[in-house]
């Protein structure tokens, strides 16, 4: 899939953490209405700005606009965070999905870990369930919310090359 102008995937920076943030509250709020998150805006900010950034390995997407620049400017269009062999995080803003920055960054990840790749998402994520098995990641385990912050039910899913 191609995007409409440049986008370039780089680490996060510390400048990076709002709009970060940004991006994760904004969809998630699109993609998942009907879950409760435990956290307000403000803690969100908090823990991507504190720990996420410095302390996670993750990855922004960022859209350049004409310049072609990886320097850091540009708009922060999407995230995915890396812990391992984790996919712990990976985000859209809700208005540049399904122009293939999600598929580059499962491509990316699946680099970073060779040996195979774990996540979880919720059951009633349906559009990630078909994003995830369309990139070889089978579902493994189902639960009913009571392992995640949000009591949310939830799905893991492995992906092994």
């Amino acid at each position: 899939m191609r995007t409409d102008s440049p986008v370039v995937l780089r680490r996060a920076t510390a400048a990076d953490a709002p709009a970060v943030a940004d991006v994760y509250l904004r969809s998630f709020t699109a993609a998942l209405p009907t879950v409760v998150r435990p956290w307000t805006d403000d803690e969100v900010r908090a823990y991507i700005r504190d720990v996420v950034v410095p302390h996670r390995d993750t990855w922004v997407a960022v859209h350049t606009g004409n310049h072609g620049s990886a320097s850091g400017s540009g708009e922060v269009v999407g995230l995915m965070v890396l812990d391992g062999a984790l996919l712990s995080q990976l985000y859209l803003a809700p208005e540049w999905r399904g122009r293939g920055i999600g598929d580059r960054f499962i491509s990316l990840a699946q680099q970073r870990s060779p040996h195979g790749l774990t996540l979880w998402t919720f059951q009633v994520n349906e559009p990630a369930h078909r994003f995830y098995e369309r990139h070889g990641f089978t579902a493994v385990e189902f639960t009913d919310g009571s392992g995640n912050e949000e009591r949310e039910p939830d799905v893991r899913y492995v992906w092994r090359p």
